[in-house]
């Protein structure tokens, strides 16, 4: 019965950090940019991320105020 006087606070001294750890990660922004991580670690350190979404086409038509 002695032993629990022990372990209660220990028990709640380590929920008290570890509440802490996760509340000061929240506050230095460790999950703001989740998608990032999990591309990096697939991309070689050579070669940028290529953005998926399709670029638009540069307009090679002449335009008429350009030629007077």
């Amino acid at each position: 019965m002695i032993d629990y006087f022990y372990l209660i606070p220990v028990a709640i001294g380590l929920g008290v950090i570890g509440l802490g750890a996760f509340m000061w990660s929240l506050r230095s922004g460790q999950y703001e940019d989740l998608d990032g991580a999990a591309e990096r670690i697939l991309v070689d350190e050579d070669r940028p991320i290529q953005d998926p979404r399709p670029q638009p086409k540069p307009d090679l038509t002449p335009h008429r105020a350009a030629h007077r």
